[in-house]
């Protein structure tokens, strides 16, 4: 997942912030289009989730038929970010009724 983050950054040509946590976690931020671009294109991802976070702001899952995926938050202003990746997506159906 690092390599990955690395090879996006080098690709968009955007500022990497690194902030602390327990894991140091990178995070790449630049105009929301280049970056769906850049999945779409580098790493076959579409959308496949979407919901409002804090006022503004908007949450997007990405995955691929492969199994890669990434969350990427926009802000109002278009910047978005990846705020997180990795690999063995599975999309998983709730049977109305079923426990959750």
């Amino acid at each position: 997942m690092i390599h990955r983050s690395l090879a996006m950054l080098s690709l968009l040509s955007l500022p990497l912030l690194i902030e602390p946590s327990a894991a140091f976690a990178q995070i790449s931020c630049g105009p929301r289009d280049q970056l769906v671009k850049l999945l779409a294109e580098q790493y076959k991802e579409d959308p496949v989730g979407i919901g409002l976070a804090q006022p503004g702001q908007v949450l997007e899952v990405f995955a691929s038929q492969a199994g890669s995926w990434s969350m990427v938050m926009t802000m109002p202003d278009g910047k978005a970010c990846l705020i997180a990746a990795g690999d063995n997506w599975e999309m998983v159906a709730r049977i109305k009724g079923s426990p959750t």
